[in-house]
């Protein structure tokens, strides 16, 4: 393979010719041979946002020549649209500043500016890396602004719009089945009636609630570290930059980004982040609380409870024919157990940060641009794969209300809990209905049963 020779603070070290980096990750791509989960692409290109709004900032405040910030925003836009995303090889497992990742950014983007000025692929002229792409910026301030921005465009882009899908699924099926009534369960046992739409109805508000706790998380977020430079000082920044650089990036994303108040807390701690990894895991027990109670629902054909029909979407057994299992429940909450996983490595790497600096940035933000992935695909295949598709075993449901002992409870009102437990008892021991067991016990008579026990006015408060 041919090379070209880069330099840094260290010495000279050969670098691919084709690679617009530089002597910094190349080092990095040598010493941090660990895993296979590089630097999520969402990152990267926040970084070239941030590269990009401070050339323009620098170039307004007379920090920077105009024709240089010009070549790094071209340059930077590329990244943007994703145009160099082979030449960003790094991995998660890095310093804990992210200072690599930071370097990796501005080498690649002085690299092509390099290249569109004419002096070639990669090197330091007439853009030099340091002197004018990290213009004001230190990677403690840079990489934290990406990261921040990175989680919001997936929060906003794919993960609530995913949750009103599978939420707005739901509804519907909550609203079909309205009035279909059926055996309630408690301890996973028998209790007393309440319609499938009712029960539909607990995810739906579930789903909202998980979906207003990570909204509320959100603004927050919206605070960014620019302008901290290395400690929270702003040294070798102009005293404009920071609030000048917020408002460019959120003129450029979109977002509603302010300048941190505090800078300081901005790079030593990210408790705005362990507030949002904590809603995504309240989103994550709602899901597993949806495909656990769906798969019981669900079971059988024959030996379980059998009242809901999943969508048969593929075999389920190599050895046994004709089974089919609720993968698609299974698939779920495995991913809410990933996310509830990455809750716990956020946490833990949030809680490390040590004087000015928390050092465990890189790991927070592969972990939640992780969980808000699975979290946004999850809903969107569970809704399509399987709420979809799914039907009501009306037959089953009646057989179970009508055989259910619960129904007892009605009785109460009228002849006392102590009476009603001994029908419920004597129904269960000789195995007879609830109605054989009242008139044998001379408790009730059949008119008075029919009147008073009717599953669908046992639905609300009376």
């Amino acid at each position: 393979m041919s090379t070209r020779t880069e330099t840094d603070s260290i010495g000279a070290i050969e670098v691919p010719a084709d690679a617009y980096w530089g002597a910094q990750t190349q080092r990095s791509k040598e010493n941090f041979a660990i895993g296979g989960q590089q630097m999520p692409l969402a990152v990267v290109h926040a970084l070239a946002q941030v590269k990009k709004a401070a050339a323009r900032v620098n170039a307004e405040l007379g920090e920077l020549p105009q024709e240089l910030a010009d070549l790094i925003v071209q340059a930077a836009d590329e990244v943007i649209a994703g145009k160099l995303d082979d030449h960003f090889p790094l991995v998660v497992w890095q310093t804990g500043s992210g200072t690599q990742s930071n370097m990796n950014a501005n080498e690649v983007i002085a690299g092509r500016a390099n290249e569109i000025a004419g002096k070639g692929r990669g090197g330091k002229v007439p853009v030099h890396p340091n002197d004018h792409v990290n213009r004001a910026q230190s990677s403690n301030d840079s990489f934290p602004t990406a990261m921040y921005i990175a989680v919001l465009q997936a929060a906003h882009q794919q993960l609530l719009p995913a949750i009103k899908v599978l939420r707005d699924g739901l509804d519907v099926q909550a609203k079909r089945y309205v009035n279909l009534v059926k055996t309630g369960r408690t301890h996973l046992m028998d209790a007393t009636p309440v319609t499938f739409g009712q029960e539909l109805s607990a995810f739906v508000a579930q789903l909202d609630y998980a979906r207003d706790a990570i909204e509320h998380s959100l603004p927050a977020i919206c605070q960014i570290a620019q302008g901290g430079t290395a400690v929270g000082t702003g040294l070798n920044s102009h005293p404009q930059f920071a609030e000048k650089v917020a408002a460019t990036l959120a003129e450029q994303t979109g977002l509603p980004l302010i300048s941190a108040p505090n800078k300081f807390a901005a790079l030593a701690g990210h408790e705005r982040l362990v507030v949002l990894s904590g809603a995504l895991k309240t989103l994550a027990v709602v899901l597993m609380k949806l495909a656990n109670d769906l798969r019981l629902l669900g079971s059988g054909p024959r030996a379980g409870f059998a009242e809901v029909m999943l969508p048969a979407n593929e075999p389920g057994s190599s050895i046994m024919p004709g089974k089919v299992n609720p993968t698609q429940c299974e698939a779920l909450s495995m991913l809410a157990c990933q996310v509830i996983g990455n809750d716990t490595t956020v946490s833990m790497a949030a809680s490390q940060g040590h004087l000015q600096l928390n050092v465990f940035k890189p790991v927070i933000v592969h972990n939640l641009l992780e969980s808000i992935r699975l979290l946004a695909d999850g809903c969107v295949n569970f809704q399509t794969r399987c709420v979809a598709g799914m039907n009501a075993n009306e037959t089953q449901m009646a057989a179970h209300l009508e055989n259910g002992l619960m129904l007892v409870t009605a009785l109460n009102r009228h002849i006392g809990y102590d009476n009603a437990a001994k029908i419920a008892k004597k129904a269960y021991e000789e195995n007879k209905t609830l109605r054989q067991a009242a008139i044998e016990l001379e408790l009730v008579t059949d008119e008075q049963f029919s009147q008073w026990v009717r599953p669908q006015d046992m639905l609300k408060p009376e």
